[in-house]
Order: C-alpha cells, then structure tokens, then sequence
C-alpha cells in the first residue's frame, strides 16, 4: 500500500509533454518538472528513464510491453480505436506528380516539323493577323512578336518574312479569291460599285465593289483594289473596269447598274462602256450643301473653324493646354475633327467639336497674342449654330441611307 502511494506521488511529479504527437504513448510517460527541455523520457508506472531520441516512442511502446504488460495491452486497444477515425479526418493526399520520361523531356525542345498539322495552324494564324489587321510583313521579324510566339509554344519556329510574302499570304488571297470566284458563279445579276483614290504616299489606285443577292441576303465583297499608274483618262477607266469582271468571269448582260461619282473621267468610261449609271447619293447630297453654303457668313465662318482646328493640329502646346483647359471648365477630352474634301459629314462633325468645345478654345486662344483674333466671336457662333442646326439632320439622314 505504501509503495503504490509512492508511486502515485512519484507519478504526480512528472508533466506532460509539450509538443505532444497525440500519441497515446504519452498517458504513460511524462518529464520531471526540472526537466525544462524535456529530454528526459520517464515512465509515470516505474519512474524509470526510457531512452526516446527525436521523439521516436518505439521504445516507449518496447518498455510496455516488457515491463507493464497490461498498460501495453490498452495503449494497442486506444491505438485500433483511434486509427480509423484518425483516417477519416486527414484529407485523401494528391496523387504524386508523375516523373516525366526522357522521351517526353527531349521532345519538348524539339522543334515542330515543317509543314505539320501544328506549324500549319500557328502559321496561318499569324497570316490572318498579318492580313486582317494590316500590320507589316516585317512584324514576323520583330523580336518582342518573336518572343510572344516562343512563350506561347517554345516548340514553334517562326518562318521568316519572306515566306510571309511570298508563299504564306499569296496562298492565302488564292484561297479568298477562289471562295469569292465559287460564289459569283451562280450569281444572276450583280452591280457594281467603283471609285479612284491616292493613298498617303499619293499613289493611284482604282477600287471596284460588287454587291449581289445570295439566299435572299445583300452580299458586298471588294473585287480589286488595284494600282492605277496610267493617266486617269475615260479611256483607260472604262478598260480597266472591263479587265475588272472579266478577271471574275462576270458577265456584263448581268451587269444591273455601276454607282459612281460625279468625276468627268468615271462617267466617260461607264458611257464607253455603255453601263447604266447610279450617281452616289451621299456624293450628291455633299455637293448640294456645298451649294447651299455658299454664303459669305457661313463662308468666314466655316473658314474660321478650319483655321483653328489647324492652330492646334501644329501646336503641342496648344493641345496640351486645350486638355488642360478642358478638365478645368468640364468639357469632355475630345479632339478637334479636321473636314475633309472626300468624307461627306465631315464639316458638320469639324462644327460641332469647335461649338463643343467652344469655352476651352476661346481660353486658350486668348491668352496667346497671336491666336486671339482667332476666337469666334458671338456673330460667328450664331452662324456655326444655324449651320449645325440644318446639317446635323441631314449627316443623320445620310448616316441612316448608307447603313
């Protein structure tokens, strides 16, 4: 009796440990208080020190099973009844990666094969966004584009910009070309649509539009955008408007009517060919308010617009301080619109930005000596105002036909 109270007191002595695994070892094994590293293992049933090196408990187990034989029988009872609840709480791990194979590794720095369904795909993309959105050939060439391309797939080799040129897009227009020649076989009846224009570098160029009728559906698509060098003559108009279809394999007893402009040499060559003739109504209704404006007022007016939308199309500065100004008086950062001879709606869109923006210019130009007369003065909003006021109706009815 006097030994099993010693032991309990012996028991009693001895504290738990603190970083405890949640074994149930450690019900019967503690450390002595002065202990305060705790590297001293001791049986709460014996006292004794049982050697445990990196908190391994084999031994502690070991020692139960020499020594206390019937604690050891419950530490295995408290283990079976705290295993299977011990799995349903740790979540299922993740299947480990799988090592890939040498084959697997090598091949993925091995280039694409020339002409594989991969290369192909990617090639082709690259074309239609070389085509569609009208960037430079020489962008194949560009080392962020390349760099973009090699991230996306390392294993794609970019080809060089002459297979761009040469075989890459004209194979691409052959393919256009041939599902619009498919469709204009069983066309009927067709018209046309042409016009001569200069690029930005003043080169000619004659473009010819066709529109036809296809399942009960308007269909429109751009024949030829041809570089015209020969003199802009009826002649030469009217041949090469006839090389136009041929080249299409369009029949002119088909031909319904050609819609042109008003130009001397355009409708010479549809009269030598002997087509009937749609005059352009937006042309027409740009050159009947051309007319109509043929006022003094409106002329100073409208003159006077222009000049300032030139005084800060040549200045930085002045559109620097013009954003500014903006900001400060709430006017919305807009640019002024410069009119242009060949875009109908053009001038009512320059009047408009100017009398939107008419406080914020008149600021910045006053507080220049050299720009101050040209701020519009109350007789010249009054014009701009009425000319806004009859052009605005017409832009939107013009708007609305051409849609």
């Amino acid at each position: 009796m006097e030994e099993a109270t010693m032991s309990a007191e012996r028991a009693e002595e001895l504290v738990s440990k603190r970083k405890s695994s949640g074994s149930v070892i450690w019900r019967w094994f503690g450390f002595r208080v002065s202990d305060e590293q705790q590297h001293h293992v001791i049986c709460r049933e014996c006292n004794k020190q049982v050697p445990a090196r990196g908190g391994s408990t084999t031994n502690l187990f070991h020692h139960l099973k020499q020594r206390h034989k019937l604690q050891f029988k419950e530490s295995l009872k408290l283990r079976a009844a705290e295993a299977p609840a011990a799995s349903h709480r740790q979540p299922e791990k993740a299947p480990a990666p799988k090592q890939s194979s040498l084959q697997t590794s090598f091949s993925r720095n091995v280039p694409y094969e020339k002409k594989s369904d991969k290369w192909c795909t990617i090639t082709k993309a690259v074309s239609y966004h070389i085509a569609k959105d009208m960037v430079p050939v020489a962008t194949v060439e560009q080392v962020e584009f390349k760099k973009l391309l090699k991230t996306m797939d390392p294993r794609y080799e970019l080809p060089s910009r002459n297979y761009f040129a040469r075989e890459a897009l004209p194979q691409m227009y052959t393919e256009v070309r041939q599902s619009l020649a498919d469709q204009l076989a069983n066309v009927t009846h067709f018209a046309l649509t042409s016009d001569m224009w200069s690029s930005r570098t003043c080169e000619p160029y004659m473009s010819v539009t066709v529109h036809f009728i296809q399942d009960w559906e308007m269909k429109t698509a751009c024949l030829q955008t041809s570089y015209f060098l020969q003199d802009h003559t009826g002649e030469h108009i009217a041949e090469a408007l006839q090389d136009a279809i041929a080249s299409w394999k369009l029949q002119e007893k088909y031909l319904v009517a050609i819609t042109t402009d008003n130009g001397s040499s355009i409708v010479k060559a549809v009269e030598l060919n002997e087509w009937l003739r749609m005059q352009c109504f937006g042309h027409r209704l740009h050159l009947a308010i051309g007319h109509g404006m043929n006022d003094k007022r409106v002329t100073r007016a409208i003159s006077l617009c222009k000049r300032i939308v030139s005084c800060f199309s040549y200045s930085w500065k002045k559109r620097r301080h013009l954003a500014e100004v903006q900001i400060q008086l709430g006017l919305p950062s807009h640019q002024l619109i410069t009119e242009s001879a060949t875009r109908w709606g053009s001038r009512q869109q320059m009047i408009e930005r100017v009398l939107e923006q008419e406080g914020a210019l008149a600021k910045v130009l006053s507080n220049d000596k050299k720009t101050r007369h040209l701020v519009p003065t109350w007789q010249d909003l009054e014009v701009l105002e009425a000319v806004q006021k009859v052009l605005k109706p017409l832009q939107d009815f013009t708007d609305a036909l051409s849609g």
